[in-house]
């Protein structure tokens, strides 16, 4: 296709993982990122890899990651601090994908591999689990000032589930924002030529999929305390893929707490059309 933005998506998750997302109601997380994008952009021209399963050599035969305008990371079930295969596999491809020089966007376990294939640290959070809404998300100074957040309010609720986050930076980058629960919510590179907009939280995410996710984790959210039992957890799920159904039941809005930064699409992804508009910017001629 001539005159649309090309789009690299880097499913960070294993295909087991994704088909049981399938199976309860949630995507893949790459076709899920996929959905995201077309909203701000349905012209987009997307390829979708998986490193987890086909290793760091997972671009289709004579495509290059320069051949892209912009390179987004999905989410991932997995730790990036753990030296399995699934992980090993994707932090060659993570440095590469940032030191092309093509904007690149990571969520969750994208900004994690990347900060861990830069140096930088990540372990399971002090403070536990942050799954649903993530509160009081605040940008620093720095990411005020950063288009990153251009017309973002200057406290934000977001859909969020990470155990893990990045405990130190890598070496330039910028710290954008953070909460009570993770201190850094939101960092970028931007040294050297790089072009690393990152996130913990999950602006591709809808209600929907974090039914999925509630769903997905099961046993270990009622063993962390979150659910009194699996009648709870599944009552919640149910409720959640309703209000995606139907934003406006402004009952189970109120119930739970989600206000429009996470209910209202085109406030969940922010973030994502200003990496479009700023970063990966115009069509190529």
């Amino acid at each position: 296709m001539e005159n649309v933005r090309k789009i690299l998506i880097v499913d960070g998750n294993r295909h087991e993982v994704n088909e049981l997302n399938r199976s309860l109601g949630g995507s893949p997380s790459g076709e899920g990122y996929e959905t995201a994008l077309r909203r701000l952009d349905p012209e987009l021209d997307v390829t979708i890899v998986r490193p987890a399963d086909d290793g760091p050599d997972c671009l289709p035969d004579g495509v290059k990651l320069g051949d892209f305008d912009g390179i987004a990371w999905t989410g991932s079930a997995l730790n990036a601090y753990i030296d399995e295969d699934a992980v090993l596999n994707q932090l060659p491809l993570a440095r590469a994908t940032v030191e092309s020089g093509v904007p690149v966007f990571g969520s969750c376990w994208g900004m994690q591999i990347v900060a861990r294939a830069f140096g930088g640290e990540v372990r399971a959070s002090p403070n536990g689990r942050e799954i649903g809404v993530g509160r009081m998300i605040r940008p620093n100074r720095a990411g005020v000032a950063h288009p990153m957040y251009r017309g973002k309010s200057i406290c934000f609720s977001a859909l969020t589930v990470h155990m893990d986050e990045v405990s130190v930076p890598p070496k330039g980058a910028v710290i954008l924002a953070g909460n009570e629960h993770s201190h850094i919510q939101a960092l970028v590179m931007e040294n050297d030529g790089l072009k690393f907009w990152g996130v913990q939280y999950h602006p591709e995410y809808t209600l929907a999929e974090l039914a999925a996710i509630f769903r997905r984790y099961g046993q270990r959210l009622i063993d962390a305390g979150l659910f009194a039992d699996q009648g709870a957890l599944e009552t919640m799920a149910a409720n959640w893929m309703t209000l995606h159904e139907n934003p406006g039941r402004r009952d189970l809005a109120w119930q739970y707490g989600i206000d429009n930064d996470a209910l209202r699409y085109e406030r969940r992804l922010i973030e994502l059309g200003n990496w479009l508009k700023y970063s990966v910017g115009k069509i190529r001629s």
